[in-house]
C-alpha cells in the first residue's frame, strides 16, 4: 500500500489545478508591488538611508506574512474535516484501512497546499532588502523559518479544532480564539502570573516560548539581539513541536469523531438546560414567539435565540472590564489619545465582523437546508423575508451599537480639543453606522449566494472593510508623489479624512445598491440553485460564433 495514499492523490490533484500555479503568481506580484511603491515613493520628500528603506520593506513585508500565516489556518483548514462530518463522507473513509494520520495529513495537503505556495512566492521579493544592505542574512533566515513554521502551526490549529466539531461557524471561531490564545494568551497570563503571583518583574520567557510573535520578534531582531540567540531556536522549537502534537491529537480524534455515539444523560441534561436558556421555556417560548410573529414571521425565526444579543453585551461588559483594569494600573498614563483610538477601532472592527458574519449565517443555511424554498413558498414575500432579517440584526446589534456611539462621544470630550481629533473620531462615528447597515445587506446576498458561509464573511469584510482602505492608500500614495513632484499644493490632514469618509461612504453605496438590487430581483431563483448542476464556465478566447458553424442536415425520417 503507497505510504500516506490521500496526500498523493491530493498532490496529484492539485498539480492539475489553474489555481495552484495562480496563487504564488499573486501572491509573489502583490509583494513586489508593495515593495515597488515603498522604493518609488521613498525618493519624495526626506529620502531615507539604504539602508533603512531596506528594513522598512523587509518589516512591511515580514508583517503583512506574519498576519497571512496566522489566519490561514481559519481560512483553509478550520471547516475541512467539520464538513466531511457533516456531509456523512468522514465514516466512509474508514471502512477501509486508512488511518487517522492518513486522512489529517491528507486533507492539511489538499487545504494548505495553496497557503504555502502563496508563502513561497513571498520569500524572493523578502530577499530584494538583502541587496541594499540594511538587512542581514541572517534575519532573512530566520524570518523564513518563522514565517513557514507560522503557517504550520495556524494549520494543525485548524485542524485539531475541525476534528472536535461540526460546526462550520464554531470551527473557524475556535480555530481563531485558539491562534490568539497561543500567540498572545499564553505570554499574556505568563506576565500576570509572574507580577501578581511571584511577585517578579521579569520577562516569562517560559510562557514566551510557544508564541509564535516572540519568534517574529528575535527574528526581525536577530542582528542587533544577539543575546537572545537561543531563545528564538527554543522558540521555533516549542512552536514547531506544538503544531505536531496538534496534528496528532486530530489523528487520534478523528477515527471516532465520526461515529454517532448516543448522548449520555448528562449531555442530555445539559442540552435541555442549554435550550431552556437559548430559547425560554414553554410558556416564554410561546410569548416570544407571538411577540415576533406578530410583526414579522422571519424575524422571530432569525431571531428566536434570545441569548444571541446577550453575546454582544457580554463582549461590551469583557472590555469595559479590561478598559477599566487599564485605567486603575496605568492611572493617567492610560487616559491618553492612542488609547481612545485603539479603543474605539478594535469596538468598532469586531463589531463589524460580527454583525457580517450574522447577515451571512441565516440565509445561506436555510437555502441548503431547503428551508428559504418552503418559506417561498408561502405567502411571505421577498420584502417581508430582508425585513424581518434586518430587524433580527437590529434587535442583536442595536443597543451595543448606540453604547460605542456613546463611549466615542465620552472619548471625543475627554480629548483636549483639535480639529483633526474631532474629524478623526465623527468620521469613525459616521462610517461606524454606514458599515454595519451595508454590512448586513451585503452580508446576506453574499450569504446567499456563497455555499459556505464563513466564505461568504470574508468576502464581504473584504469588500466593505478592507477595500476602501486599499484604495485610499494606493490614492494618498499618488497624491504625496504627486505634491512632492509638483510642489504647487498643501494636502491637508481634515482634507485627507474627508476623502477617506467619502470613499467609505462611496464604496458603501456601490455595494448596497447592488446587494439590495440582487436580493429583491435573484432571491426567488437562488434558493433552488442547491438542486441544480454547476455550469461550466465559458472562456472568451473559445467562445465560437454560431455563424461560423454550419446547420446540421435535416434529418430524413421515413
Amino acid at each position: 500500500m503507497t505510504f500516506l495514499p490521500i496526500v498523493a492523490r491530493e498532490l496529484r490533484v492539485a498539480a492539475r489545478r489553474r489555481g495552484t500555479y495562480w496563487t504564488r503568481v499573486i501572491a509573489a506580484l502583490i509583494s513586489i508591488c508593495a515593495a515597488g511603491w515603498m522604493l518609488t515613493f521613498s525618493q519624495f520628500g526626506r529620502q531615507p538611508s539604504p539602508s533603512e528603506l531596506s528594513r522598512n520593506i523587509f518589516m512591511t513585508l515580514s508583517t503583512f506574512a506574519f498576519i497571512y500565516c496566522l489566519v490561514a489556518g481559519a481560512r483553509n483548514t478550520a471547516d475541512c474535516l467539520s464538513e466531511e462530518k457533516r456531509e456523512g463522507t468522514l465514516g466512509l473513509l474508514f471502512l477501509t484501512d486508512l488511518k487517522g494520520y492518513d486522512v489529517v495529513l491528507g486533507k492539511l495537503a489538499a487545504t494548505s497546499l495553496n497557503s504555502f505556495y502563496g508563502l513561497l512566492g513571498i520569500f524572493p521579493v523578502l530577499a530584494i532588502p538583502l541587496l541594499l544592505g540594511g538587512v542581514a542574512g541572517v534575519q532573512f533566515w530566520r524570518m523564513v523559518l518563522v514565517l513557514a513554521n507560522t503557517l504550520f502551526l495556524s494549520l494543525a490549529a485548524g485542524m485539531w479544532v475541525s476534528s472536535l466539531v461540526r460546526n462550520e461557524r464554531n470551527a473557524v471561531g475556535n480555530t481563531v480564539i485558539l491562534i490568539l490564545f497561543i500567540t498572545g494568551g499564553i505570554p499574556l497570563g505568563g506576565a500576570l502570573f509572574d507580577q501578581y503571583v511571584l511577585k517578579w518583574q521579569g520577562e516569562p520567557v517560559y510562557a514566551l516560548l510557544p508564541s509564535p510573535a516572540y519568534a517574529f520578534y528575535l527574528a526581525s531582531a536577530a542582528s542587533f539581539l544577539p543575546s537572545l540567540d537561543p531563545n528564538f531556536w527554543w522558540s521555533l522549537l516549542a512552536t514547531h513541536s506544538l503544531s505536531w502534537g496538534l496534528l496528532a491529537l486530530a489523528s487520534a480524534r478523528l477515527p471516532h469523531a465520526w461515529q454517532d455515539n448516543p448522548a449520555t444523560v448528562a449531555r442530555l441534561r445539559w442540552r435541555e438546560r442549554w435550550k431552556q436558556w437559548s430559547y425560554g421555556g414553554p410558556a416564554e417560548r410561546k410569548a416570544f414567539r407571538e411577540r415576533l410573529m406578530n410583526v414579522n414571521p422571519f424575524f422571530w425565526l432569525a431571531g428566536r435565540d434570545r441569548l444571541k444579543p446577550t453575546y454582544v453585551w457580554a463582549f461590551l461588559g469583557l472590555s469595559a472590564v479590561v478598559w477599566l483594569w487599564g485605567l486603575a494600573e496605568l492611572k493617567n498614563d492610560w487616559l491618553e489619545e492612542v488609547t481612545y483610538v485603539m479603543t474605539a477601532l478594535f469596538l468598532h472592527s469586531v463589531l463589524k465582523i460580527w454583525v457580517a458574519t450574522e447577515a451571512c449565517q441565516r440565509l445561506n443555511h436555510d437555502r441548503q437546508s431547503g428551508a428559504l424554498e418552503l418559506l417561498l413558498s408561502t405567502p411571505l414575500s421577498v420584502s417581508e423575508i430582508l425585513r424581518g432579517q434586518l430587524l433580527a440584526l437590529r434587535r442583536q446589534f442595536l443597543g451595543p451599537i448606540l453604547i460605542v456611539l456613546l463611549a466615542d462621544f465620552l472619548f471625543l470630550i475627554n480629548l483636549k480639543y483639535e480639529s483633526t481629533r474631532t474629524l478623526v473620531f465623527l468620521a469613525g462615528m459616521g462610517m461606524l453606522v454606514a458599515d454595519v447597515y451595508t454590512l448586513s445587506w451585503v452580508g446576506m446576498w453574499l450569504g446567499l449566494k456563497a455555499k459556505d458561509a464563513n466564505r461568504a464573511t470574508g468576502s464581504a469584510v473584504a469588500r466593505i472593510l478592507i477595500l476602501p482602505w486599499v484604495l485610499f492608500y494606493v490614492g494618498g500614495m499618488f497624491l504625496e508623489a504627486l505634491q512632492f513632484s509638483t510642489r504647487r499644493f498643501n494636502i491637508q490632514t481634515e482634507t485627507t479624512i474627508l476623502v477617506w469618509f467619502a470613499l467609505g461612504i462611496f464604496i458603501n453605496l456601490i455595494f448596497f445598491t447592488r446587494a439590495n438590487q440582487g436580493l429583491r430581483r435573484h432571491l426567488r431563483s437562488l434558493a433552488t440553485e442547491r438542486f441544480e448542476p454547476a455550469q461550466r464556465h465559458v472562456r472568451w478566447w473559445k467562445f465560437r460564433s454560431r455563424r461560423n458553424v454550419s446547420p446540421a442536415p435535416p434529418v430524413i425520417t421515413s
